[in-house]
């Protein structure tokens, strides 16, 4: 189903709603909002806010697919598919976990990698600006800015550079920079975002398992982002019993989102650097 009222100007681009809402209606209600930068990157990073909003109605997570998918990976039955028709694919597995989510609406902005990662780009900026003057979400959850994949940063700098566009008082009370290809074990405890979610594993499994293109194509992110979880709760406190099964770290782009003139790779250096230094202070206290 289009959506007139966004005037979205990705080719192909959309607005999928899974209980036949009205999609301003849809957007407009959204409180937890994930932005990324492929299909099934939401499943794997924000499934906090997934969670959080199912089976409810005071709460409702909608998601954002920056790009259309076209260079996807593809072996077994998508060998010999086309880019159009992974684009299809692609489009149709995000439809399905946005359902299986119970998600408010599902946008497909559906821009090619290149225009995401062109910081210039009119037509990515006028999409985001025309998302964010109608959602007015509480939460928000990206991509970490040291993450090592190229569209996941540029996919972080295009959300926060739309948010510095909105006024102060309109703007998410949190931003969540969240873990896929790189994850944030590195930051100190005080300074993670830890996100429980240990609720409905049957759905975390589900909503990743619907991937099935990217599966077939060699790449088990269902199970690799479930031992992640496992692995964070595990691994958290090495002298305490654990509290949780399953956590999702994440890095407060907040401070990032709220100073319209913090510089993107200073406020990431200074984690690194106090990462840095509780290194040199634990070998330093252990010699």
């Amino acid at each position: 189903m289009n959506a007139p009222a966004l005037h979205l100007r990705g080719d192909g681009a959309e607005v999928y709603v899974p209980d036949d809402s009205d999609p301003f209606a849809a957007i407009r209600r959204t409180t937890h909002l994930g932005i990324g930068a492929h299909q099934d990157d939401l499943e794997i990073m924000a499934y906090h806010g997934i969670v959080e909003c199912f089976q409810r109605r005071d709460r409702w997570f909608s998601g954002v697919t920056m790009t259309n998918g076209s260079g996807s990976a593809r072996d077994l039955e998508y060998k010999s598919y086309s880019d159009a028709q992974m684009i299809e694919v692609r489009k149709l597995e995000q439809k399905k976990a946005a359902y299986v989510g119970e998600f408010s609406a599902m946008v497909l902005l559906s821009h090619k990698s290149a225009a995401v990662k062109d910081g210039g780009d009119p037509d990515v900026a006028a999409d985001l600006d025309a998302l964010f003057s109608i959602a007015q979400p509480e939460v928000v959850y990206t991509h970490n800015l040291a993450d090592k994949h190229d569209t996941h940063v540029a996919v972080a700098l295009r959300v926060v550079a739309a948010l510095r566009r909105v006024a102060k008082s309109k703007r998410p009370k949190k931003v969540i920079g969240c873990e896929v290809w790189r994850d944030l074990d590195w930051l100190g405890d005080g300074e993670k975002v830890v996100m429980a979610v240990d609720a409905h594993p049957n759905l975390a499994d589900a909503l990743t398992g619907v991937f099935d293109s990217q599966i077939c194509g060699g790449k088990r992110y269902d199970l690799a982002a479930r031992g992640r979880r496992l692995a964070n709760a595990t691994f958290f406190e090495s002298h305490l019993v654990d509290k949780n099964q399953a956590l999702i770290w994440g890095i407060d782009l907040t401070p990032l989102v709220m100073d319209d003139t913090a510089d993107p790779f200073d406020f990431v250096k200074q984690h690194i650097d106090r990462f840095a230094d509780d290194v040199r202070s634990r070998i330093a206290k252990m010699k």
